[in-house]
This record gives C-alpha cells, sequence and structure tokens, in this order.
C-alpha cells in the first residue's frame, strides 16, 4: 500500500502558504488604508502596466504580421523563380522518348543546383522532387530529397492542392523540429513537367528561425522597455506625491500637537505654491483657534472663580440666615398658623440653598479640575446597603418598596466612600421619587475586573432624547414634575463626576411606562478604566428577577 506519511506534511505545507498569503493579503491592505503614497503609487503603476501591455502587444502584432508578411512574400517570389529555373532546364533539354535514364537524372540534379542557388533563406531550405501520383511516361526518375527534409511536415492537405496544377503556388505555415525545439517554417510546394518522365512535385521548405529571432529580440526589447518606464513612472509618480504628502503629513502632525494643547505650534511655510497657502490658511485657522480658545479659558476661569467667589460669599450671610431661620423654626407652634408654616418653608428653602452652594462649589472644583480622591477601605455591598437603609424610611412614605441585593460586592476597596455615597444618593433618591409607588431594586455584584451597584426603577422612565441629555446640568425630564426630594439638578452630573473620578462609569437605560435603570461601574484596581461591566444592562432584569446568592432583603 502506498504510504500516506506525507499527506500531512503537504497538508502543513499548504497551510502555511495559505497563511502567507493571509498575512500578505493583510499587510497590502494595511499599507491600502493608511498610505496615500502607497496608494497612489499602486494605482498609477497598475493603470500604466495595463497601458504599457496594451500597447506593447498592439505593436508586438503589427510587427509580428509585417515580418511575416514580407518573409512570405520573398519566399513566394524565390520559390516562384525557383520552379521557372528549374522548369526551364527541363524544357531546353529536347529530349527524345529514347532518352535514357542518366541524362534525365543529370537534368534532375541540375535543377536541384540550379534552385538552391535561387533561394537565399538565411535558415536553409530543403528541397524535394517527387513523382505525382497518377503521372505516366516511358521514364521514371526517383524521388529526390535534399539530407534532413522534413517529410512529415508536408501534409496531404497541400500534396493535394499541389497534384491540381493550377500553375500557382501552394503555401503553409509548418513547424519544423531543431534539436528538440519548435521552429516556424514555411512550405511551398509546385509542379514540374519533365519530358519522358511526367509530372513531378517540387516541395521547398524554408526555415523562419531568423525571423522568429527577431521577433523575440523585439518582444523583449519591448519588454525590457516597457518595466523600465513602469518603474520610472512609479518612481516620477511616488516624487510627485511625496510633495504633497510631506506637508499633509506635518499638517496632520501639526493638528494632533494643537489638540494636544500646544498652540503655539504651526506649519512652516516655504515657497508660494498651493501647499505654502494652505500652509498659511492653516496657521491663520490656526492662529484663530488659539485665540478663541484662550479668550474661552480665561472666560471659563472668571466664570469659575466667580462661582467659587459667590458661593463663599453667600455662606456668611447664609450661615446667619440659617441661625435666625433655626430660631423660627424651633418656635413656629407658638406662631400663627400662617407664620407657622412660613417659618417651615423657609427653614426647607434654606437646607435646599445650602445644599445647591455646595454642589455649585463641587462643580466649580470638577471645573477647575481641582478634585482629588481620598480613598479608604470600602466594602460596595455594605456601603450600599447603609444608603439603602438611610431611604427607607422617605421610600415607605412614598409607598415604595427598597429590594436590595447583594450576589457580590464583598470583598473590601480602595475607593473615595464619600463620593460613593453622594452617588448612591443620587441615584437611589431619584428612583424613590420617579418610581410611581413601584418597588426599587438596588443590586451589588463583581466579577474579576468591576464591581458594579445597579438601581433599577419601574416608574415613568425616559424617552431615548431624554436619557442623551439625564446628565446634563440643572435639566430635567419633566420641569413641571413635583419635586419630594428637592434636589438642585446637579446631582447627576456631579454623580458621572465622581464615577469618572474613580475610572469608572454610569450607565443608563430607560423606557417610557418601564422604569429607567442606572448602573455604576468602578474598577477593582485602582482607577484602571473598563469596558465591561459585572452587571450589563440587558442583564439587569434577570438580577432583579432573581439574585443568586449574597443578601436579599
Amino acid at each position: 500500500m502506498p504510504s500516506s506519511s506525507g499527506q500531512p506534511s503537504l497538508s502543513r505545507a499548504r497551510r502555511r502558504l495559505r497563511a502567507w498569503a493571509r498575512r500578505g493579503w493583510r499587510g497590502i491592505a494595511f499599507f491600502w488604508r493608511r498610505s496615500l503614497m502607497f496608494r497612489s503609487v499602486a494605482i498609477t503603476v497598475t493603470t500604466t502596466g495595463l497601458a504599457v501591455a496594451i500597447i506593447g502587444t498592439a505593436v508586438m502584432l503589427s510587427i509580428s504580421s509585417n515580418v511575416y508578411s514580407q518573409r512570405r512574400d520573398q519566399i513566394e517570389a524565390e520559390s516562384a523563380r525557383a520552379t521557372n529555373v528549374a522548369q526551364g532546364i527541363f524544357d531546353a533539354a529536347t529530349a527524345a522518348e529514347d532518352n535514357n535514364q542518366s541524362e534525365l537524372e543529370t537534368l534532375q540534379n541540375e535543377a536541384q543546383r540550379a534552385i538552391l542557388s535561387n533561394t537565399t533563406s538565411p535558415g536553409g531550405t530543403s528541397i524535394a522532387i517527387e513523382r505525382s501520383p497518377g503521372a505516366s511516361g516511358p521514364q521514371t526518375l526517383q524521388n529526390l530529397a535534399s539530407q534532413y527534409f522534413p517529410d512529415a511536415v508536408i501534409t496531404d492537405e497541400l500534396r493535394k492542392e499541389v497534384a491540381k496544377n493550377t500553375g500557382k503556388l501552394s503555401l503553409q505555415a509548418v513547424r519544423l523540429d531543431d534539436a528538440g525545439r519548435r521552429q516556424p517554417g514555411l512550405a511551398v510546394g509546385s509542379t514540374l513537367q519533365i519530358p519522358s518522365a511526367g509530372q513531378y512535385e517540387l516541395y521547398l521548405v524554408y526555415d523562419l528561425s531568423d525571423a522568429q529571432q527577431t521577433l523575440d529580440f523585439v518582444s523583449q526589447t519591448l519588454s525590457i522597455g516597457g518595466v523600465a518606464l513602469i518603474v520610472l513612472i512609479a518612481l516620477v509618480t511616488s516624487l510627485v506625491v511625496r510633495l504633497v504628502v510631506v506637508p499633509i503629513r506635518g499638517a496632520a502632525e501639526t493638528s494632533r500637537k494643537i489638540a494636544s494643547g500646544r498652540l503655539d505650534e504651526r506649519i512652516p511655510v516655504k515657497g508660494q505654491d498651493d501647499v505654502a497657502t494652505l500652509a498659511r490658511s492653516f496657521n491663520g485657522m490656526a492662529d484663530a483657534v488659539s485665540r478663541q480658545i484662550t479668550q474661552l479659558a480665561e472666560l471659563s476661569r472668571v466664570q469659575q472663580r466667580f462661582v467659587s467667589d459667590v458661593s463663599h460669599e453667600l455662606r456668611t450671610p447664609l450661615t446667619t440666615i440659617r441661625l435666625a431661620g433655626d430660631v423660627l423654626y424651633d418656635a413656629r407652634h407658638a406662631f400663627e398658623p400662617a407664620v407657622g408654616r412660613s417659618a417651615e418653608l423657609l427653614h426647607d428653602q434654606i437646607d435646599r440653598f445650602e445644599l445647591l452652594l455646595s454642589d455649585l462649589l463641587e462643580i466649580s472644583r470638577y471645573d477647575a479640575q481641582a478634585v482629588e480622591l481620598e480613598t479608604e477601605p470600602v466594602v460596595p455591598a455594605s456601603l450600599t446597603a447603609d444608603i439603602v437603609d438611610e431611604f427607607r424610611p422617605l421610600a415607605e412614605r412614598a409607598g415604595v418598596e427598597l429590594v436590595l441585593a447583594t450576589p457580590g460586592g464583598h470583598t473590601t476597596m480602595q475607593l473615595d466612600g464619600r463620593r460613593i455615597r453622594r452617588i448612591l444618593r443620587n441615584l437611589v433618591g431619584n428612583a424613590v421619587e420617579h418610581g410611581d409607588g413601584k418597588p426599587v431594586h438596588v443590586v451589588v455584584d463583581s466579577d474579576a475586573r468591576t464591581v458594579a451597584i445597579a438601581v433599577r426603577d419601574h416608574g415613568v422612565g425616559m424617552p431615548a432624547e431624554d436619557t442623551a441629555r439625564v446628565f446634563d446640568r440643572f435639566w430635567r425630564a419633566d420641569p413641571s414634575r413635583k419635586r419630594t426630594i428637592g434636589g438642585t439638578g446637579l446631582g447627576l452630573a456631579i454623580s458621572l463626576g465622581d464615577a469618572n473620578l474613580h475610572g469608572g462609569r454610569i450607565d443608563v437605560w430607560s423606557r417610557p411606562g418601564e422604569g429607567s435603570a442606572f448602573v455604576l461601574t468602578v474598577p477593582r484596581r485602582g482607577q484602571e478604566a473598563t469596558a465591561t461591566s459585572a452587571i450589563p444592562l440587558p442583564e439587569l432584569d434577570e438580577h432583579y428577577d432573581g439574585p443568586s446568592g449574597g443578601d436579599t432583603r
């Protein structure tokens, strides 16, 4: 039985070849997408190569046709002249019917020499004189052929055409065997009338290898010239494209530097051409943008300083108002009902005013990038449970059931506990306020990389356009809706900043009539940002329907 040990090796070789082909194709595709110079040169070389191939083929066909036509005409003229000379030799001999065989053979040899002397083919000519089938006469000449005459190339079709004795030459293209190589040739047939011997056929076979060598030389010259032309065009194209690509790369690099904050970077301007005009226009635009950025940055600093100064300045009168308000609030039962109610409203609004000042100060710190984490050991599940317990009285007054599930998040992490509590207060408070008396679920879960805390309500929900703006400052989905907690409109914006400060994020999902879900995700290791979450949004309801393990209450 044949061995199959070579099959695995062949399969591995094929796999390696396919792998190399894929890597090569990916490399070409990469350069095609990333390099304008490579793409331009490739397109130019491809189109130029196609044009050179078409033109070269047309030129080669034309030259081949002309060379063959000229050689055919030359051979036809030589063959006609040789046939006439040979026939003249036989006609000049007034041989009678009793001429002996030796005289006819002498005439035949003389005719052969005359034919060879009248043919000047560079590749050589082979000659054969053969008796026509059915010819009759008192004398018979033996067939005469030169050495190495290629009798095999004389086809039956050519013999039949010559036998018709139309007085015209019969030509046929043939292939000659030259030491194993096939060379082009041309066979010519005609008839001779020999006295006392009848009709004979004259065949001349011409070697056209000299014409083929000429065509090969022309083809090689055209190929080398075409390749040299394509290489030259590729070099010229790369040079021309480089004159455009290099300034574009410089502009792109300058743009990146400006985007990174180096507003004084500019493109060097050389000359007066279109590229220089583009560079000057770009530099002018960069100057204008730099001025605008500087003005906006200064305006932002003034605004931040104004908010900070106003917030601090309001602290002093607010403290006095707080003291007076507390006195009135404590004595509200001694006042008339209307005055007592006013004292309660004053107390509530002072609390809200203090919260607003705190939020404004916090926002100003974020705008000034002056916020730092103060980490401490925190157990996310325990911290969440404390926040849920803190909101239970408010939830009971609103008729909302708070359900906590902690299948994960029981390990200690280094977090800023104050900021995480603030995030959860905002999320749980908003869920209770917008829950429409339906249960609010809070889930804490974790995986190898993240810890996630989800808050899900089943209240009014929000459309997609409102969900996209939910973290905007002072934005409300329904401004006319009554607020029971008294937020400032900055809670979610600050919460998002607190989450980002930890390297985490807050994902939101909401549908009108189905409620909303907010998921806080923080990484386990420092501020290492992650794209995954222990509680992906599509899996929220699975957690609420039945958490596996952990505390549920």
